[in-house]
């Protein structure tokens, strides 16, 4: 089984978030920042008022509240609208 987007959203897996420590003292998970980028796992195949212009395996940044989260097979997943995406990166 595999998750398939729908219209215009986007499947999405986040860049994991960076272990950080404050001189010895390491910050708990729930404590870190969300990370603002991803890559796209899988897309749907857009609207006809919005073309789909996102490929599974582009590297994309995305607003910190933006998309829903999921959990699939163990692995954790973030679902949004291809307009939640402000960029792409090269």
């Amino acid at each position: 089984m595999k998750i398939q987007p729908l219209a215009d959203r986007v499947l999405i897996e986040p860049a994991p978030a960076e272990e950080k420590t404050i001189g010895g003292i390491i910050i708990p998970d729930t404590a870190k920042e969300k990370p603002l980028q991803g890559t796209v796992v899988a897309v749907g195949r857009g609207t006809k008022d919005e073309e789909m212009i996102l490929k599974a395996g582009d590297t994309v940044l995305y607003g910190k509240y933006a998309g829903t989260e999921l959990e699939f097979e163990g692995t954790k997943y973030l679902i949004m609208r291809q307009s939640d995406v402000v960029a792409v990166l090269a």
